[in-house]
């Protein structure tokens, strides 16, 4: 048999307390492998940034013709031939959601990638608690912490799941109102219209969403040949390949539009889509998320 990957760790797959007692185990280290993350990211972290109401100044832009007179900066626009306003930054926290996926199907890892899947959907969650929870945001995770403003933000979080007993596949989204963000870490392997079943209620909410695929290589590029077992990681079902690269092609052709079709759905919505592999760095995925947190785009709902 091909020995590509394996599930980390394994436990039984319905032992919802052996699962809760892994993770916990693995949380420690994770937080910090997050804070070193954070750390690296830092220097080029200002906060999610947009006009508003609040005291401190942001920029000035030109002025653009309707806009209140007593907003022109007059000083500024007597250096030159345009006339400038002095726009302040927003200053009131906002809520994000943040959430990993605790499927089997996470504990996943090739020898081709240097962690497990949950793993770096851990880290990724708790890197952005930290540099959320520093920007003064509010922070939760869906079914097992309200939001909350503080700067020790990754560490309540990782509090929480540490002393979690169970974890349900997917939380109910219903708790979260319009104009709030969730950030959601998972490999999307289900199909693409559970998903957006399950999502859809965010979208009709007005809550805007930032999805992050974590994808293991092997998943991404099915380096298999030969008789090949494969065992479905949330049924335990097996399936004995005699030739596994002559499905090759067609299982990249699939999984390569899974994600083309949930990551158009997303565009439409005006939400996020970020794919982190897990033979890559983890920031990656942090700052192009910090990107989309910083639009002002995607809240209108359906």
């Amino acid at each position: 048999m091909a020995g590509i990957g394996e599930a980390q760790a394994p436990v039984a797959i319905r032992d919802a307390l052996a699962r809760a007692r892994q993770r916990a185990a693995l949380i420690p280290d994770l937080l910090v492998e997050a804070q070193r993350v954070t750390n690296t990211v830092i220097s080029g972290w200002h906060g999610r940034r947009r006009r508003g109401i609040g005291e401190n100044f942001w920029q000035f832009r030109p002025y653009v013709d309707g806009e209140s007179l007593s907003r022109i900066d007059w000083r500024r626009s007597a250096r030159d031939d345009h006339i400038y306003v002095r726009d302040k930054e927003w200053e009131a926290a906002h809520t994000i959601w943040l959430w990993a996926d605790p499927s089997p199907s996470m504990l996943y890892k090739s020898r081709h990638a240097t962690v497990s899947k949950e793993a770096r959907s851990l880290v990724l969650i708790l890197a952005l608690a930290e540099l959320l929870s520093r920007s003064g945001e509010r922070i939760g995770w869906p079914g097992l912490s309200d939001p909350i403003s503080a700067r020790n933000g990754a560490e309540r979080v990782a509090s929480r799941l540490m002393h979690a007993t169970q974890f349900t596949p997917r939380p109910d989204l219903n708790q979260l109102r319009r104009f709030s963000d969730i950030i959601i870490a998972s490999d999307f392997l289900d199909p693409v219209e559970e998903t957006q079943e399950w999502l859809d209620t965010l979208a009709r909410r007005g809550v805007r969403a930032h999805l992050i695929e974590i994808s293991d290589p092997a998943e991404e590029t099915f380096p298999y040949s030969g008789r090949t077992e494969f065992r479905d990681p949330e049924t335990g079902e097996k399936l004995i390949a005699g030739r596994a690269e002559t499905v090759a092609e067609d299982y990249r052709r699939v999984y390569t539009a899974r994600r083309e079709e949930l990551a158009s759905w997303c565009r439409k919505l005006g939400w996020s889509y970020t794919v982190n592999h897990t033979d890559r760095q983890a920031s990656d995925a942090i700052v192009k998320v910090h990107m989309a947190l910083s639009a002002d785009v995607g809240y209108g709902g359906r």
